[in-house]
């Protein structure tokens, strides 16, 4: 490959996907593994998959992201979350494109995710596609609450392979992470000066819903889809409805 890259993954407790995530990545010249301080298996993997591995306590999305950056020392970049494996087409499609990336900076990429019992083809879930190839001085990271993304400086085109996505172990842990999500969400509307109420948080999360179900026709993805549609309900839901409950915590701190 012309084009030297590194295979970028943050990690934390992450050992289910692992190995499968870090193979698909070993056409890359290196495989750097940032690691938040893992407990289980997680770095004892990676450095199976030789993977370079660099501990460094997890201080948000954006400044892991900007610490990991400074230890790459080539061109591009194709970054994967720990739970993400490249299919055999997308890492081809990366290939050729890395060998001739012309006046390109950045490539978008598809991605499918499991949930239940099926991968996810509708819902507005897919093709969900995320800029996961860049060139690294032509790109930057943005965050929204505990959600990241990067953008880049530049001209991008859609690949069509897609990333293997299997985002919750179980039912069990989509719920954790709905908790942790909306509390983020909540204290940063609060933070902003946001403020909702008990209708409002049932709009929201019946918009939602709808969206979803209807609008992104769920309907097609059989129950997985019907069951992500009503925690797609609870999120919005529980995201406003926290933040109300903060407004309540304030005023009767001030009473």
């Amino acid at each position: 490959m012309s084009s030297q890259v590194t295979g970028l993954v943050l990690t934390f407790n992450g050992q289910r996907h692992l190995k499968e995530c870090l193979k698909s990545l070993n056409f890359c010249d290196e495989i750097l593994v940032v690691d938040s301080e893992s407990t289980d298996q997680t770095v004892a993997i990676a450095r199976e998959c030789d993977a370079r591995v660099i501990v460094n306590p997890w201080p948000g999305p954006a400044k892991q992201f900007e610490f990991a950056f400074k230890h790459i020392n080539t061109p591009w970049v194709v970054s994967l979350d720990q739970d993400e494996i490249l299919s055999p087409r997308l890492r081809q499609e990366i290939v050729a494109a890395l060998q001739r990336p012309e006046d390109y900076t950045a490539f978008y990429c598809p991605r499918t995710s499991f949930y239940f019992d099926r991968f996810i083809r509708h819902s507005g879930w897919y093709p969900d596609y995320l800029l996961r190839v860049f060139l690294l001085e032509k790109t930057y990271i943005h965050t929204s609450g505990p959600h990241y993304g990067f953008r880049t400086r530049g001209k991008t085109r859609k690949l069509r392979g897609d990333i293997i996505h299997y985002p919750y172990k179980n039912l069990k842990e989509h719920m954790d992470k709905i908790n942790y999500y909306t509390q983020v969400a909540a204290e940063e509307m609060f933070a902003q000066g946001k403020t909702t109420s008990l209708l409002k948080a049932l709009g929201h999360g019946l918009g939602r819903f709808l969206k979803l179900y209807i609008l992104k026709r769920g309907f097609l993805d059989g129950q997985a889809g019907f069951i992500l549609a009503i925690n797609s309900f609870f999120y919005a839901f529980h995201k406003y409805i926290r933040l109300a409950e903060l407004h309540t915590n304030k005023n009767e701190t001030q009473n």
